[in-house]
């Protein structure tokens, strides 16, 4: 049984926990931009006779990562382009049993970066990580504030295509709605002369 979907808020760290029925589905969808990381980590209460699988998906239904009889772990990917990912989690009893309890922590962009291991690698010492840490917040931003703008513009050209198209159905209306009216008129004026009933 699917449930319907779930849309996760679109900051830097979701943390969430849910109950998930027994036999059922439940996604949780987000959009994410071209090349940003996304990490997660889960966690699935064990019950007997009860197993419950994982299942990421894009928008074509691309297997992003999936793991049967989940219990708990890690996952991360990237996306080649703009997209909607799906995380669904379907659990399958073979007796009675209640509600499973998921939690579920997705981090993506700067805050799934691991600024430790960064500076291990480049010897960066505290105060050049955090403007390390900085500088990718700041870009993070402005690409954000790009794509907000980018989709602002997408959405202000389809009201405009939309506004003008109805002007123009309005008009060629209001002109069918005359013909009409004048047909009518010349239709009715000739039957009453022809009953002679005007002259």
């Amino acid at each position: 049984m699917r449930q319907a979907a779930l849309f996760i808020c679109l900051t830097a760290v979701n943390g969430m926990f849910f109950k998930l029925k027994p036999n059922a589905e439940k996604c949780l969808k987000e959009e994410v931009h071209k090349d940003i990381l996304v990490k997660g980590n889960y966690q699935i209460e064990e019950l007997a006779n009860v197993d419950v699988n994982l299942k990421i998906t894009d928008s074509k239904d691309h297997i992003l990562f999936q793991k049967d009889e989940a219990s708990e772990g890690k996952f991360a990917f990237t996306l080649d382009q703009a997209d909607v990912f799906s995380i669904c989690f379907t659990s399958k009893s073979t007796g009675q049993s209640r509600p499973i309890d998921i939690s579920l922590e997705i981090k993506r962009g700067v805050e799934a970066k691991n600024y430790d291991e960064l500076a291990k690698a480049e010897e960066l010492k505290p105060l050049e990580l955090e403007l390390r840490r900085l500088e990718d917040l700041t870009e993070s931003i402005v690409t954000d504030f790009a794509h907000m703008k980018k989709r602002e513009e997408e959405m202000r050209n389809t009201n405009e295509s939309t506004n003008s198209r109805v002007l123009y159905f309005s008009i060629f209306s209001m002109f069918c709605l005359i013909a009409l009216a004048s047909w009518q008129v010349l239709y009715l004026k000739k039957y009453f002369k022809s009953k002679k009933l005007i002259e």
